[in-house]
């Protein structure tokens, strides 16, 4: 079974008898397993794999309630967190405030050495020294140490030394060297301090889940839950990797996402994607060509943190986004959200407008069929606070006119996210298809397509539960890195070398992923992190004998310049070790899940508004659609999981894969 857990809904997907099954559940926001362990009851497994996408590190981030942790460095280098790298990401905001460092000044502990760049030791570690500060350290009472020495990926030999003597403190040690050894001090001290800042947080809640799990009725008869974790990068971990290095897991969700959603629009011959998923807190957005790409470098909560993440941009915009006007009268939505508690106006509970409630206001949403009938959304309720709302704040706008307002406003949010990953990047978003999931993606999908030319949105099945989907598809993973800083004299590689630095890395993530009990073939990916001499950051290309053009290639592509007589230097190895685990296949189409669905399969008339004025529709059950047969808009169409709106004019259909397929241009 996989579960994604999300601001407002728990996913849960799983096999039963030969058929994929979905269940979402209400998330519990104070502690997430408690919704986990409730899914899980309900289903009543007999033996239980458990593969979890968690939100609890982005959430620990965003809201600053991680660990008390210490930080051990280089002396001299104690305030590099807080210097950061000087840049301004607001240029003309004379009140712009940077992010505030993890550890304050007064955790932050200076070590008396000095390794060079080459691994030379300059100044060695005194054994008194460290006595010393295990002492200061025990005094400030920290949850976590984080351990980042200068150079230490070059030789690591004094933090090793370090981490012997801080043992006795009984806290969570994060290593760099273990974490990250790869050059730029500042990327790798905030990166090892983040993973000490959610240790105690995970492992607490990692424990909680488990004991959850091993308490339910199905595990009376001593079946132990196994339990993994989705990494950012788009491979399963097992529970004590997760535990030891949380920061890999700030992604997790998201990234079986993209995952499900390369998954799936590859059955529909469809390998240039842009994948959407709106949530009912976030959209997430990212660009897959072929293949689901990571990158080395990201920024969560405006920290950087340096250990791969599928390459994901997210805006606080989702179903459950809050509309307010600002002092100058402006609409905004989000990225403040009412999430699973209070929630929308329509949930029963809320009493601010959200982007659920506009849509249920203009017809795109039917009260009756959300979770397949299992659950009703208030309307008249709905149309009262809204209307009241709307009196309180002196509007002039009618209900209709607000809500397509707020829809308009989250739309060009969406927009520009998208621009991120494709405009910005050098990619022609008309060259892709738009897949959208998530429980409120297949609401907005033909008009952000529309709007950016794309040709063709996929909602795939179980549209809702795409994440967990993924999750459940993906292999098990573990990525290496080392730094080098080596150049390239006259475009020639030292292939010698390079292949006996990359069997180090393949030996160190061979017997990681063998020391935590997994079995079977292990499939290698390599890759280099290559720039031009001179330059600032680098380009990921695949290892081979012609990655020198590669990456000339692919830095034409991305900055519309190259250099033929500049040198060229390769900086990060990275590997990939990958082990496929035993998985049912599903080979025929998917079809949605109407165990839990209470509304018949039936279309029937609707009233929808468009570009402001009333239009008449047709509203579908996903179920009913018969596989090749052509609809026209403007329609809806309703499943457990999800909603999808095919505007006026737009043809759809579901193929052999049980996609759903809407066509923006022919």
């Amino acid at each position: 079974m996989a579960i994604d857990t999300g601001g407002t809904f728990t996913d849960c997907v799983w096999w039963e008898r030969g058929r994929l099954r979905i269940k979402k559940v209400f998330s519990t926001p104070s502690d997430a397993s408690q919704a986990i362990a409730l899914a899980v009851e309900e289903m009543a497994p007999g033996r239980l794999t458990l593969l979890h996408g968690t939100t609890v590190g982005t959430n620990t981030l965003l809201q600053r309630k991680g660990a008390r942790v210490a930080l051990v460095t280089t002396a001299g280098f104690e305030d590099a967190l807080e210097i950061g790298r000087q840049n301004r990401p607001k240029l003309y905001d004379l009140f712009f405030d940077r992010v505030a460092p993890l550890v304050p000044s007064r955790l932050r502990f200076g070590l008396k050495e000095r390794v060079a760049s080459n691994g030379e030791i300059l100044e060695a570690l005194a054994p008194q020294e460290l006595a010393a500060l295990a002492k200061r350290i025990r005094r400030m009472h920290p949850q976590a140490v984080a351990i980042c020495l200068l150079f230490s990926f070059a030789n690591p030999r004094h933090e090793q030394m370090a981490a012997k003597s801080l043992a006795s403190l009984g806290v969570p040690l994060s290593i760099s060297h273990k974490i990250l050894p790869e050059f730029r001090e500042y990327e790798r001290t905030s990166t090892v301090v983040a993973n000490a800042y959610l240790q105690p947080v995970m492992q607490q809640y990692l424990e909680n889940l488990e004991k959850r799990l091993s308490a339910a009725s199905y595990a009376a008869r001593g079946r132990t839950p196994r339990i993994f974790v989705m990494q950012s990068s788009g491979g399963i971990a097992a529970l004590s990797a997760a535990a030891r290095e949380p920061v890999r897991t700030i992604l997790s969700g998201p990234a079986g996402g993209v995952v499900g959603a390369a998954a799936m629009a590859g059955r529909s011959g469809f390998d240039r994607i842009i994948s959407f998923d709106m949530g009912g807190t976030s959209t997430d957005v990212a660009l897959v060509e072929g293949k689901t790409r990571t990158r080395a470098h990201s920024e969560i909560a405006g920290l950087p943190v340096g250990v791969p993440m599928l390459d994901i941009h997210t805006v606080g915009a989702g179903g459950g986004s809050i509309a307010r006007f600002d002092a100058a009268g402006a609409l905004r939505v989000g990225p403040e959200s009412a999430g699973a508690d209070p929630g929308p106006i329509c949930y029963g509970r809320g009493s601010q407008p959200t982007v659920t409630d506009a849509n249920l206001l203009l017809g795109r949403l039917p009260a009756d069929r959300f979770l397949g009938g299992e659950f009703l959304l208030d309307l008249a309720r709905t149309r009262r606070i809204v209307t009241q709302w709307l009196k309180k704040n002196k509007s002039p706008l009618t209900r209709e006119q607000f809500a397509a307002g707020i829809l308009r406003v989250v739309n060009a949010t969406m927009e520009r996210a998208i621009r991120v990953v494709s405009v910005e990047r050098g990619y022609d978003p008309r060259q892709f298809a738009l897949v959208a999931f998530g429980g409120a993606g297949g609401l907005h999908a033909c008009e952000l397509a529309e709007a950016l030319g794309i040709p063709r949105v996929v909602v795939p099945a179980l549209p809702g539960a795409l994440s967990a989907f993924g999750i459940l598809a993906s292999d098990v993973v573990k990525d290496c890195s080392r730094s080098l800083l080596w150049r390239v004299q006259h475009r020639k590689l030292p292939f010698p070398h390079l292949n006996e630095e990359f069997a180090k890395l393949r030996t160190t993530a061979e017997s990681n992923l063998r020391a935590e009990g997994w079995r079977g073939a292990i499939r290698h990916q390599y890759a280099v992190d290559m720039r031009y001499r001179g330059q600032g950051y680098e380009l990921n290309v695949p290892f081979s004998r012609r990655m020198v053009e590669a990456f000339e290639r692919e830095h034409q592509r991305r900055y519309g310049y190259g250099y033929s007589d500049r040198e060229i230097e390769l900086v990060t190895l990275r590997l990939r070790a990958v082990i496929r685990p035993p998985r049912q296949e599903f080979s025929s189409a998917i079809r949605p899940d109407s165990r839990f669905v209470k509304t018949p399969a039936v279309s029937e008339p609707a009233t929808i508004f468009f570009g402001g004025h009333k239009t008449s529709a047709v509203i579908h059950a996903r179920q009913s659609l018969l596989p090749g047969k052509r609809y026209s808009g403007p329609a809806v169409i309703t499943e457990y999981s999800a909603t999808t709106v095919a505007p006026p004019g737009k043809r759809f259909w579901v193929d052999g894969s049980g996609n759903l397929i809407v066509e923006i241009a022919p």
